[in-house]
């Protein structure tokens, strides 16, 4: 299959031409923004701001939307007047080669996948902020999953769906009130090209429920050398109530959830069927998508004439499973009426009985009483289950040990793949620059290796904490910008937007706090004792300035009230200016927020963090962890490498743990960071500090990549699952 589209195979002979037609530099300009390669590729960024800056910056960094607003004759003419014509022509180029490339780590070590790629199926994927089908964590991890997997060469097609209004728009009433809006998104704007079967025509999934026909139309988008394929069910032929949907992600009740998880499990694999893709294994990332081992079990029975038992076993064969929730309320779970009425048709062509499917999402078989649940479903329709941290394999072990009755839970086959994040996508350009001065030679092919990272002891301290604080201030000039932007859109007072222009002080330490307001994830712990953390903040000698951003689930009221608090404080003379709250967080606020920041704050009530991400993005770009020993933090702290939170224990009563990692908190601020970052020596540099920062990068950045992420992935999981060894991952 040609990555970069139908019609575009013409352009790479003719890539090198700087003489070329209008059309077909606006051609070349088309292809490069249909493949998301472009957004880890800063030089390919660059190229698109450079067409215009401003509506580059309003178009949320859509370089589609961009080029739309150009016919072929005025992007050649801004293109010959910016000199942009031979950077088009050496991005296309290097595009090309990166697709033609066929020397990857996967060629060398998954040489069995290529010809049974994985199938990868998340309900959600975080690739960049123009493509809005993510709303958090765990989108983002799969994004950068199927990044690193490009990266590697590992054959892999991803299945997901296509929200068109995507997660909200969050926006604060003057009372500090989030509400939510949601906008739908023109798709000739979007990296989305209709799927289509090898005969060439566009394809259309169809599911039988009891209660009528489903259908869905299919996108496809490029990410690097992996196709990721998305449903979409605003169709025609659907229902009005159908057409929806898919309109919204982790919207609706639990009629609309197991319609979505059907789309994705079972459509998915009819998808990659019309498609001509046969998995060698199938990998849900998370239990949303379990449907899909149910879809590919009746397919193996219709094609080889096994029975239930046998082709059940070799798709249990075939399956990996990863877990990330160690909340037993985070698990989805339907009523018996809910999985007849959608599950029905696709049980008759399993040949079991009602009972017998339910017993497959059940814990105990034999309680009639108890509903269906897709991690249960997932869990024992795989070979090979993983949590994803160490400490999060222990919990998941535990939780669901009632599964496997006669083994110790030591012995429960559920093993940890910790997680990981794309380095390109969340390095700063100004470190990527710094990392090539300094590293080995194409060190960016070796991320996942120790030895490359240890070139950071060779950095000139000065150096270093230069690059950091030219960050630092880069992130402060964003945060006046959308302070000013969200202030305006309050039609608060012109002196309001005038004061917000100035706030952020370069020289403070600055603290950032950036994910969902749930409330296990505690965003207000800072503030349990106010005038200590009021005095903390307010000492001139030592100023300290915290960054805020996140959304609140839309039915979340209590983590609603959290982000109201928080947003409020600006009313407290002691607060104003220095505790700020950043609106809509998304992965361009994210990505400002993890690169800029001096110290990340993360205080979960453990063990309730199965792994977090953010934390790892950060390390890159020179910041410092201070977090509860919960998730990776658990097994990546080693005392040199950024702040702990406690001990790593909690008590059975919940207001005693907050109580008690509230002053664990204040302490390690007061006594720790706040003394490091201002200790200078006699050329004001803050040498401990900055040794912490190397220290940071050189034991965590390749550990907590997701090459080395998707690394482990393929050779513990996928190669096993395609017919190689058993390994294990405990």
């Amino acid at each position: 299959m040609n990555i970069l589209g139908h019609g575009y195979h013409d352009l790479a002979v003719n890539g090198g031409n700087t003489a070329d037609s209008a059309e077909l530099v606006y051609q070349k300009c088309m292809a490069i923004a249909g493949n998301l390669w472009w957004s880890w590729h800063p030089e390919v960024v660059h190229l698109f701001r450079d067409i215009d800056p401003v509506r580059w910056r309003e178009l949320d960094h859509n370089p589609i939307a961009l080029l739309r607003e150009f016919t072929p004759e005025t992007l050649a003419y801004r293109a010959g007047e910016r000199v942009l014509h031979s950077r088009i022509n050496y991005a296309f180029r290097r595009l090309n080669e990166y697709l033609a490339n066929t020397n990857t780590w996967a060629h060398t070590h998954a040489g069995v996948l290529g010809s049974k790629p994985v199938a990868y199926f998340s309900a959600e994927f975080g690739l960049h902020e123009s493509l809005p089908i993510y709303s958090g964590g765990l989108g983002v991890l799969s994004g950068d999953h199927i990044k690193s997997a490009s990266g590697l060469g590992i054959p892999l097609v991803g299945i997901g769906l296509f929200y068109n209004h995507g997660y909200f728009k969050q926006r604060l009433s003057t009372e500090g009130y989030q509400s939510e809006e949601y906008i739908e998104h023109n798709v000739e704007n979007l990296p989305l090209t209709p799927a289509r079967t090898p005969s060439g025509n566009p394809y259309v999934v169809r599911l039988e429920t009891r209660s009528g026909e489903l259908f869905a139309k299919v996108w496809r988008v490029a990410v690097g050398r992996v196709t990721l394929f998305l449903l979409d069910s605003n169709y025609e032929a659907n229902r009005p109530e159908d057409r929806e949907l898919t309109s919204r992600l982790y919207g609706g009740d639990e009629r609309t959830r197991i319609r979505q998880e059907l789309l994705i499990g079972v459509g998915g694999v009819r998808t990659l069927q019309a498609m001509g893709i046969s998995p060698g294994a199938y990998h849900l990332n998370e239990g949303h998508s379990a449907f899909a081992t149910l879809e590919a079990v009746r397919l193996l029975m219709q094609e080889d004439g096994l029975s239930f038992d046998d082709a059940y076993r070799d798709i249990s064969n075939s399956t990996v499973f990863t877990t990330h929730t160690p909340v037993p309320a985070g698990h989805d779970r339907f009523h018996p009426d809910l999985i007849e009425e959608h599950l029905g048709p696709l049980r008759d062509g399993l040949q079991i009985s009602h009972e017998h499917l339910m017993s497959l999402g059940r814990v105990n078989t034999g309680d009639h009483q108890e509903p269906f649940c897709m991690t249960v479903l997932g869990l024992k329709l795989s070979r090979r289950a993983n949590a994803v941290s160490q400490l999060h394999g222990h919990i998941s072990r535990r939780m669901w040990r009632s599964l496997w009755p006669n083994r110790e839970e030591h012995a429960i086959p559920i093993g940890h793949i910790t997680n990981g994040v794309h380095v390109q996508s969340w390095l700063a350009e100004q470190m990527l620059q710094l990392y090539d001065r300094h590293f080995p030679a194409h060190w960016t092919n070796h991320m996942g290796e120790p030895g490359v990272w240890q070139s950071i002891h060779q950095v000139d301290p000065g150096e270093l904490w230069e690059t950091h604080n030219a960050l630092k201030n880069m992130l402060l000039a964003f945060v006046r910008r959308r302070l000013a932007k969200q202030m305006g859109q309050r039609n608060e007072s012109q002196e309001a937007i005038d004061l917000a222009m100035r706030v952020g002080n370069p020289s403070a330490l600055t603290i950032g706090f950036a994910r969902r307001f749930a409330t296990y994830k505690r965003a207000n712990l800072i503030f349990k004792d106010i005038d200590r953390i009021a005095s903390l903040l307010s000492d001139p000698a030592r100023p300290v300035q915290i960054l805020f951003a996140g959304k609140a689930h839309p039915k979340d009221e209590p983590g609603k009230r959290f982000i109201q608090e928080i947003a409020n404080l600006k009313g407290d003379s002691r607060f104003a200016g220095k505790v700020i709250f950043i609106e809509d967080y998304d992965i361009n606020v994210c990505r400002h927020m993890i690169q800029g920041v001096d110290v990340w704050l993360n205080n979960p009530r453990r063990p309730l963090e199965a792994s977090g991400t953010s934390g790892q993005k950060v390390i890159l770009n020179g910041g410092l962890n201070l977090s509860i020993l919960d998730g990776w933090w658990a097994e990546a702290f080693d005392g040199s490498n950024g702040f702990a939170i406690g001990k790593g224990t909690s008590h059975v009563d919940d207001r005693i743990t907050d109580q008690r990692d509230a002053i664990n908190l204040y302490d390690a601020i007061e006594n720790q960071v706040i003394p490091l970052f201002f200790e200078r020596d006699q050329d004001g540099l803050p040498t401990g500090w900055i040794q912490r920062m190397r220290n940071s990068i050189s034991t965590l950045a390749w550990r907590f990549s997701s090459h080395r992420m998707v690394m482990d992935y393929a050779k513990m999981a996928y190669v096993p699952a395609s017919g190689g060894l058993s390994s294990s991952m405990q």
